[in-house]
């Protein structure tokens, strides 16, 4: 993950900060990770919540009110510096610089998401595995994948290699791990997928 933690420190490096994105940008981005996928996640101030791959902290800011606690994780040290900047007045907020795969996480979760972040992950299984030992019972996993199947994000300055996602292979994991109640929505740029444990 060293190359992702990399590439994600460049674009950090070149003020790209997805938080600060305009309205255009934004509403771009929610042809990813909108409405429905927020409303995939069942909120409330009761929930403790984990996010993989938290970037700057973009859903973040539209989840802000809606949960007990939020942690968020990434592997890129530069965002999370930049995520810590952005919620620094919030006492029910921590970021995490780590790789999710290896973190040694204290607590466990009424509900974990990912968006856009699921493709950097090479063994799936394992990802779905330690998500599903880090929920509650009866927590809520959701994941909102890319339709893009390239196999490399290509920013000009930085090109890493990316593991493309598919929801029905997701989905056979998912089972195979022990989620039920599975769900597949689609978006015109991604599938969103949730499920329980």
């Amino acid at each position: 993950m060293k190359d992702v933690s990399k590439h994600y420190d460049l674009l950090i490096e070149n003020g790209n900060d997805p938080f600060l994105d305009g309205k255009e940008l934004s509403e771009y981005m929610d042809k990813y990770d909108g409405k429905q996928f927020i409303d995939l996640l069942n909120l409330d101030k009761s929930k403790n919540v984990l996010e993989i791959g938290c970037g700057t902290g973009r859903i973040t800011k539209k989840i802000v009110n809606n949960f007990s606690y939020y942690t968020g994780i990434d592997i890129s040290k530069k965002t999370v510096f930049v995520a810590k900047e952005h919620f620094k007045n919030y006492d029910n907020i921590s970021f995490i610089h780590g790789d999710f795969i290896n973190y040694d996480f204290n607590n466990t979760y009424d509900v974990i998401f990912s968006t856009l972040t699921f493709m950097h992950f090479k063994d799936k299984k394992k990802v779905l595995v330690k998500a599903f030992n880090l929920l509650n019972c009866n927590g809520t996993f959701v994941l909102s994948i890319d339709k893009n199947n390239q196999n490399f994000i290509d920013t000009g300055y930085s090109k890493i290699k990316v593991f493309p996602d598919n929801p029905e292979k997701i989905s056979k994991i998912l089972t195979s791990v022990g989620f039920y109640n599975l769900s597949i929505k689609e978006t015109e740029l991604a599938f969103l997928i949730s499920a329980n444990k």
